[in-house]
């Protein structure tokens, strides 16, 4: 009770502050610092004493906030990517421009997830990580032989099954997400709608003029929503913070320290390439950075690259000035092809460090190159298997003809590298999206929709 008195009034806390004025960036850090505080605060008073149980009796309930909070995204998210879509295409009014943008924005993702692989694979080498000498133990041994099931149905599927798997069949099934590629088939289906009321308006203006005011509207009631949910994400992000540093599990971040500061520094190294490429563009980095922190802590603190589309799409047009087609594609395309953390990153890291077991130089031209090649391939893949870093090295490791026991032995310290390579892959998806609103000249001043000129 007392633990629970504490975050009701951090919860009332951070509600004091958006009273005062202020920025809901500022509140999102407070979330994030207090939450921090509070869950190893708990760590410190309860791990290993008889009261231990405290912990997580206090975090079913702190949960509920932040739980809620990602369920009230996720239930935002569908209507969201269809309504702006719809309404994306209904202002383009070009189709050949449409697919110029959705071509830039899946090549970027992969350049960079191809980029990110090879700064993973320099740093592991540099830290001299290897797979050998792990331990081992039940558990792992048990989450292997789970991965190990996994793996026989991923490895099944073929790319071009890939591809297919984007095809919207049954479009009130992808509304409801019911497959691993659902988000990307609502907007193949967004997209479609959208020149089918383009080409009502070519032949009846008058019932093209009322479709276009339907989904302005519709567009409007949405956006306000989204707006609704995201106020509420200092509150979301103090409680996935106190989740998240009061559940983490101790000896199992000691035990492979030299992976995590590996992981985190490649990922660091990944934050300034996507500064570079956007200043090269004429962007400024650091107010960049500043307008998208909310954005990356909700990615870092959720784990959820889905879960961030409407703040990611709000954030790219409202804050960025890009085209709301553009920051759709990217927002929505970046949360399942071209992850940067998750299928570029992590799966490198482990068939480096597994190649020495296997009589592989990981420092061999051949094999690097190869893997880069496996790793834009395969991040298609982990859209149409779904399930984040762990499938995406279950689709590089065995094409390699590595062993996927590595995978089973990291698990236990997955969250805490996930929330940073989460947020890497949202920062790449913006990123992506501001660079091809500036190449294709569709950025614009912040809130306007229409193209320049």
């Amino acid at each position: 009770m007392i633990n629970l008195g504490v975050f009701v009034a951090l919860v009332f806390m951070l509600a004091r502050l958006a009273d005062k004025g202020l920025s809901l960036s500022q509140r999102v850090l407070t979330g994030l610092i207090a939450g921090a505080a509070f869950g190893l605060a708990m760590q410190f008073f309860y791990s290993g004493s008889a009261d231990s149980n405290a912990i997580e009796a206090t975090l079913q309930w702190s949960d509920v906030i932040g739980s809620g909070y990602v369920s009230l995204l996720k239930m935002i998210v569908m209507p969201l990517i269809l309504v702006s879509m719809v309404a994306a295409v209904v202002r383009m009014e070009e189709i050949a421009t449409l697919g110029k943008i959705g071509g830039m924005v899946i090549g970027i993702l992969i350049a960079t997830t191809m980029i990110a692989a090879l700064v993973a694979i320099t740093i592991t080498n540099l830290f001299g990580l290897t797979a050998e000498g792990l331990t081992q133990g039940a558990r792992e041994l048990a989450r292997a032989e789970i991965l190990e099931i996994r793996q026989g149905s991923i490895s099944d599927l073929s790319f071009p099954a890939i591809i297919v798997s984007f095809i919207p069949q049954n479009i009130f099934s992808d509304l409801a997400g019911s497959r691993p590629t659902s988000i990307i088939a609502v907007v193949i289906f967004g997209v479609l709608t959208g020149i089918a009321g383009l080409q009502i308006t070519r032949d009846n203006p008058e019932q093209g003029k009322r479709f276009k005011a339907f989904v302005e509207t519709a567009q409007a009631v949405v956006l306000k929503l989204v707006r609704l949910v995201i106020n509420l994400t200092p509150y979301g992000v103090l409680s996935l913070m106190t989740k998240v540093t009061a559940g983490s599990n101790g000896s199992d971040i000691l035990d492979l320290l030299g992976f995590i500061l590996a992981s985190y520094l490649a990922i660091a190294i990944m934050f300034v390439i996507h500064g570079l490429l956007i200043t090269s563009f004429g962007v400024n980095a650091v107010q960049y950075f500043k307008k998208v922190w909310p954005v990356l802590t909700f990615a870092f603190t959720s784990r959820s690259s889905v879960a961030t589309i409407p703040l990611n799409v709000e954030t790219q047009i409202n804050d960025l000035g890009n085209h709301p087609t553009v920051a759709n594609f990217s927002a929505t395309f970046g949360a399942t092809i071209g992850q940067n953390g998750c299928a570029g990153i992590y799966p490198a890291m482990l068939a480096v460090m597994i190649a020495p077991t296997m009589g592989v130089d990981p420092l061999d031209f051949m094999f690097i190159i190869t893997l880069l090649g496996i790793v834009a391939v395969s991040s298609f893949g982990v859209a149409g298997v779904g399930g984040g870093a762990t499938f995406a090295a279950l689709m590089v490791l065995p094409v390699l003809g590595f062993p996927v026991v590595l995978a089973a032995l990291l698990i236990s310290i997955e969250p805490l590298i996930d929330m940073a390579r989460t947020a890497l892959n949202v920062n790449g998806a913006i990123t992506a999206g501001t660079i091809t609103s500036r190449v294709l000249r569709l950025s614009d001043v912040p809130g306007r929709d229409a193209l320049p000129g």
